[in-house]
């Protein structure tokens, strides 16, 4: 049986989680959409609320993946060690709580969902994702196994993605706002595109107000950052799967304004 995933890009403020609670169903219907995973780090701008994390669960998402923000706001702390459907990078150090492997159910198969981190440029003491990829594999496998790459560099990106072809379903990158172009399925059947983009206000700096990240390049003092004004998008991927293989057949990418 064929099963379409949805990843929808870091949501970005309350402009961002307001975009995806009123177009993120609708999208699924139109897709015909089984399994939805949200990268939420971004939703209080640095990091994520208690009440943010439900918000994205009511708007559709059945998983919520973080990032290099996981603990912008320490509230979160309690809600990783109890919520499994909520992932911080499973390459963090032993002593944070949470976890960044969850296994789900989904009519009649299992999806594994794993969030990883990247260490070129995003300096977190994180371990080798490539390794802790390795390691989570060994254990139960379900049918189709999901991967969000937080990540800076598009090659660690790509590498990570050819590093694990053909032994996971579907890999993309979050964490650089800006969606890329190259959605493929790999030559081992790994669905793959290396930045989904973000879910925020359009005419932004990766949803940032304009004049806060300018006045950050010229050397001022930006203050606390705040979402642009204005009209915001949605962008993601969708990863059709199929569930006797959990090979990928085709990756769409999309984009709700």
């Amino acid at each position: 049986m064929l099963y379409r995933i949805l990843a929808i890009g870091d949501v970005v403020g309350e402009p961002g989680l307001r975009h995806l609670e009123r177009h993120l169903r609708s999208l699924k219907r139109l897709k015909d959409i089984h399994f939805t995973v949200v990268n939420g780090e971004n939703a209080a701008m640095t990091g994520i609320l208690p009440d943010q994390v439900e918000a994205l669960y009511a708007a559709g998402a059945d998983v919520v993946t973080l990032g290099n923000h996981t603990f912008g706001k320490q509230q979160i702390a309690r809600c990783l060690e109890e919520d499994p459907y909520l992932l911080r990078p499973a390459n963090y150090t032993g002593r944070a709580p949470g976890r960044g492997w969850g296994i789900y159910e989904c009519g009649h198969i299992r999806i594994g969902v794993m969030s990883l981190i990247g260490r070129c440029g995003l300096d977190f003491h994180a371990e080798n994702p490539f390794t802790t990829a390795d390691k989570l594999l060994k254990g139960e496998r379900p049918e189709l196994v999901l991967v969000d790459f937080h990540a800076e560099a598009t090659s660690e990106k790509l590498a990570l993605g050819y590093y694990l072809d053909g032994r996971v379903s579907a890999l993309w990158g979050t964490h650089t706002h800006v969606p890329t172009a190259d959605e493929q399925v790999l030559p081992g059947g790994t669905g793959y595109i290396t930045d989904l983009g973000m879910t925020g206000p359009a005419r932004s700096v990766l949803g940032i107000a304009p004049r806060q990240s300018i006045e950050t390049f010229l050397g001022g003092l930006p203050g606390r950052y705040q979402p642009a004004e204005g009209p915001c998008k949605m962008e993601g991927a969708v990863f059709t799967l199929d569930s006797e293989s959990g090979k990928c057949t085709a990756v769409e990418r999309i984009a709700v304004e």
